[in-house]
């Protein structure tokens, strides 16, 4: 794989201040992916609709150190990187492993990095850790930051290299995060399907979306907003030992070829069955690996139910899917809208904690603040 592409380039530009403000989206995996290897590459490809409300917002600042010689050579035995974190306006020292985790991760590609204190500010506009993918929202937001920065120190970066390396950069904080630079609809994970995808950075579906598929609706229902009690990472994890797994690999990635030709042909029955099924899957990789586990709620499971009557009863292109959590995303054409978020107010909205859900729909990816 061809990584050298992604090292910064040398440059005489010097930068001695800089703030950046991205808005990164959130997404929801239609084809799941679920198990990697190292360093973060998917054991099947994936595809996802990029939201639009659910999104994070960071603002890096950076200012260069003022080392001497001595200190300098400190900071390059050490290879820590220096910064600060807050989160909602707390500073959030609960986070700052991954977040350094991350910043290992990716200092050959950005070695600038030691040379700038950074302090990251980052709110959310959904709970984290609740089976949102904020991890995805986050990780892509601080990419997005960096990239700004290395544009200032290498103008000649065109707007392409920058999302490709930005993505890149996010997939090594977390897969999902290579996922939501970029909209509607993204491809992360190489397949012989998908012209240019890749195991390295998510790509925009390269080919046209019927007009059923435009402005999709996604109302998250939050019957838990409490932290997961397994991470994604471990249960990633947990597909390495998993008797199912080259068989659920195999499945994903067949799955991703159909879903390539019904989101061009408008077959949305056949988008309901494939959606849901592979929600199911996921979950049932999850409750037969060993540790098993089950991440689904009670209410998970009313709200399903639910869906499915309403469905069948009204002739609706409803549907759900769910994320490593008990929350449910309810997809829906727009035309359908009115009707179907009537049901949400009336019938579901009992079943999520405090009656709370989120109203959002397909976004574009990321957005300079």
């Amino acid at each position: 794989m061809d990584t050298a592409q992604f090292i910064s380039k040398s440059n005489n530009n010097s930068v001695e201040k800089a703030s950046f403000t991205w808005q990164t989206p959130s997404n929801i995996a239609l084809v799941k992916y679920w198990g990697k290897s190292n360093p973060q590459i998917p054991k099947n490809a994936s595809i996802s609709f990029t939201l639009n409300n659910c999104h994070t917002i960071t603002t890096i600042d950076f200012e260069k150190k003022r080392n001497s010689d001595e200190n300098l050579k400190q900071v390059q035995i050490d290879k820590k990187v220096d910064f600060d974190l807050f989160f909602e306006g707390k500073q959030k020292d609960a986070f700052k492993p991954k977040i350094a985790e991350f910043f290992t991760r990716i200092q050959e590609y950005c070695p600038y990095i030691f040379d700038y204190k950074m302090t990251i500010n980052s709110e959310n506009s959904f709970p984290h850790s609740s089976g949102i993918a904020s991890s995805a929202s986050g990780l892509s937001a601080i990419a997005m930051c960096l990239m700004s920065l290395e544009s200032e120190l290498n103008p000649d970066l065109s707007a392409e290299e920058i999302n490709k390396k930005a993505s890149f950069l996010a997939r090594l904080g977390s897969g999902s995060a290579s996922r939501s630079i970029e909209g509607p609809m993204v491809v992360w994970g190489n397949h012989p399907e998908i012209a240019g995808s890749s195991d390295l950075y998510g790509v925009q579906f390269p080919y046209k979306l019927h007009s059923v598929f435009e402005n999709y609706q996604d109302a998250i229902l939050l019957v838990d907003k409490g932290e997961k009690q397994v991470s994604s990472t471990v249960g990633h994890n947990l597909m390495h030992e998993h008797p199912y797994a080259e068989s659920r690999f195999t499945q994903a990635n067949d799955n991703l070829g159909k879903m390539s030709e019904i989101l061009q042909n408008g077959d949305i029955k056949a988008f309901v069955n494939l959606v849901e099924s592979e929600a199911l899957t996921l979950h049932a990789m999850m409750m037969t690996s060993n540790p098993y586990f089950i991440l689904m709620k009670p209410n998970t499971l009313e709200i399903i139910n639910k869906i499915w009557e309403y469905r069948n009863e009204n002739d609706s292109n409803i549907c759900f899917t769910l994320d490593a959590g008990a929350n449910v995303h309810v997809l829906y054409p727009e035309n359908e809208k009115e009707k179907v978020n009537h049901f949400i107010e009336n019938v579901l909205s009992i079943y999520c904690q405090k009656n709370h859900y989120i109203y959002d729909s397909v976004g574009l990816g990321a957005n300079k603040m």
